[in-house]
C-alpha cells in the first residue's frame, strides 16, 4: 500500500512541481478554500492530521503567501484564510491534478481504476470499523 501510495504521490508531484507545489499542499489549499477561514484544529481534523503536522504543512504556504494565519476573535485563536495569490495557485494546480489523473487513468485503464478506487473505499471502511 505505501509502495502505491508513494509510486501515485510522485506522479502528481512531478506534475505539480512547475508551479512549486506539493499534492499534500495542494491538498491543504483545496481544503482551505473548501472550509473557508478556519480555525488549525478545524482543519487538521478535516485533514486527518495531528496538529504538529498541520503546522508544518501549512508553513511553507504561508512562507509563499498562498494562505494567511491571523488572530480570530481573541488573541489566543488563530484563523487560515486563503489568499488571493494562493487561489490563483489553486487554480493552476487543479489543471496540472487533472493531467495527473488522466495519466493514472490512462496507465491503469478504466476497469483497474475503478477496482482500485473500490478497493480502497472499502479497506478504509473497514479500517474505520464500519464493517
Amino acid at each position: 500500500m505505501r509502495k502505491l501510495s508513494r509510486a501515485i504521490g510522485r506522479l502528481y508531484d512531478a506534475e505539480m512541481a512547475g508551479i512549486g507545489l506539493r499534492m499534500t499542499q495542494f491538498s491543504l489549499l483545496a481544503c482551505v478554500e473548501q472550509l473557508g477561514p478556519v480555525s488549525p484544529s478545524v482543519l487538521a481534523e478535516a485533514m486527518t492530521m495531528d496538529a504538529s503536522t498541520l503546522t508544518r504543512n501549512l508553513r511553507p504556504l504561508l512562507a509563499r503567501r498562498w494562505a494567511a494565519q491571523e488572530s480570530g476573535q481573541d488573541a489566543r485563536q488563530r484563523i487560515v484564510t486563503l489568499t488571493e495569490l494562493g487561489a490563483a495557485t489553486l487554480l493552476s494546480a487543479r489543471g496540472r491534478w487533472r493531467r495527473a489523473q488522466k495519466h493514472v487513468r490512462a496507465v491503469l485503464g478504466d476497469a483497474d481504476l475503478t477496482t482500485l478506487n473500490s478497493l480502497i473505499d472499502r479497506i478504509q471502511d473497514k479500517l474505520a470499523g464500519g464493517a
